[in-house]
């Protein structure tokens, strides 16, 4: 892999390495607030595992955690479950095998640790890896859930059970009424464009959204959304499955109201 080193991210070394493209750690708050989530469930078996260039740095990453812990509205006991993945902040290390070697990296720890498996929620688009990528080695569909989101499995043994969504619908009945911002810090970018987002829903629609921080694996897990760690709801709809920016909040709910009439 020439200069490319896998690194194992610790709640040593991870503020000197960053995640997700953030470094510092005094500028950005969370940074600050994924460090303290990593500490806290990397005694439970939460791991990074980061692509370091020698010339280039920081240059990707995939974090997996047992499935007991998932940040996925997902039933995946016994499997390993990968969060995110990505390579390449820079083009010119993209296309060079480096995420299938650390997909291979948590396959053999999940082997090491005797699981039925690896389980992945994929999706096309933004903030979560397609399915391509895991399909290459030998990941197969188990589940679905709106509005196009897919549930992988890598299976040790064909006879396990299957991990599967949660009952996404049911959950979704606790917010027939109202704007709600729901985040997890797992995913750093949960954090950026939301105080933004609640004053225009309050200058511009007259709402007062409740912003409501996913504080665990279980309250994740029992989120309404398959992306788990951040969605936006109005009236019972969820109406943004990702982090988006405030502009792009603005856009949705024009939209809607134009629809309405």
């Amino acid at each position: 892999m020439s200069d490319i080193e896998i690194l194992d991210l610790t709640p040593e070394n991870i503020a000197e390495y960053g995640v997700c493209g953030y470094k510092d750690a005094k500028k950005h708050v969370e940074l600050r607030r994924k460090i303290d989530w990593f500490k806290e469930y990397y005694p439970k078996g939460l791991r990074i595992k980061a692509i370091i260039s020698e010339k280039g740095g920081y240059q990707g990453m995939l974090e997996y955690i047992p499935g007991k812990y998932a940040h996925r509205p997902v039933e995946a006991e016994r499997y390993m479950f990968i969060h995110c993945i990505f390579v390449g902040l820079k083009k010119e290390f993209k296309g060079k095998g480096y995420g299938s070697s650390l997909i291979d990296e948590c396959i053999k720890e999940a082997q090491s640790k005797n699981m039925e498996g690896v389980a992945v929620v994929t999706r096309k688009g933004s903030f979560m890896a397609g399915r391509d990528i895991f399909v290459k080695k030998g990941f197969v569909q188990v589940d679905r859930a709106k509005p196009d989101f897919e549930l992988l499995v890598l299976k040790f043994d064909p006879g396990a059970a299957s991990p599967k969504f949660k009952d996404m619908e049911r959950s979704l009945e606790n917010y027939k009424q109202g704007l709600f911002v729901m985040r997890s810090v797992q995913c750093p970018y949960t954090e950026k464009n939301v105080n933004a987002i609640i004053g225009s829903a309050k200058e511009e629609f007259g709402l007062d959204a409740v912003l409501i921080d996913l504080e665990d694996s279980d309250a994740v897990q029992n989120s309404p959304c398959a992306f788990g760690t951040f969605c936006i709801i109005y009236d019972g709809e969820i109406i943004s499955h990702h982090p988006v920016s405030d502009t792009r909040f603005l856009n949705i709910m024009n939209k809607r109201s134009l629809q309405k009439k």
